[in-house]
């Protein structure tokens, strides 16, 4: 069984920052993809960024730029650096973890960017 533990959510004033923090543990098989995607009220999750097992990071077009991942060098961590911050990234976050066995979800972290 496989967890993710999403943390770093809260309320940002337009162009602020937030920093999400994503934990992975327990039977994970070697070189999985890990991402992040949000899920705008009522809208439909969408993909932000993702980390391969490579090494290498793709944003989605609306985020490019102002968001940075982080990916944890010796363990399945993921953290996403958010900057200049907009009213339509509030949503809730969800941590994604893809391996040959399955894809897993995190339980979500809300965040919200509003004056």
């Amino acid at each position: 069984q496989v967890q993710l533990v999403e943390s770093g959510g809260g309320l940002v004033q337009p162009g602020g920052s937030l920093r999400l923090s994503c934990a992975a543990s327990g039977a994970i098989a070697d070189y999985p993809y890990m991402a992040w995607y949000r899920r705008a009220p009522g809208g439909q999750r969408e993909q932000v960024a993702i980390a391969t097992s490579g090494g290498s990071a793709h944003y989605a077009d609306s985020v490019r730029g102002r968001f940075t991942l982080y990916r944890g060098s010796t363990d399945n961590s993921l953290e996403m650096q958010m900057n200049n911050m907009k009213p339509e990234d509030t949503g809730v976050y969800y941590c994604n973890l893809k391996d040959r066995k399955g894809d897993y979800w995190g339980q979500g972290t809300q965040v919200t960017v509003s004056s």
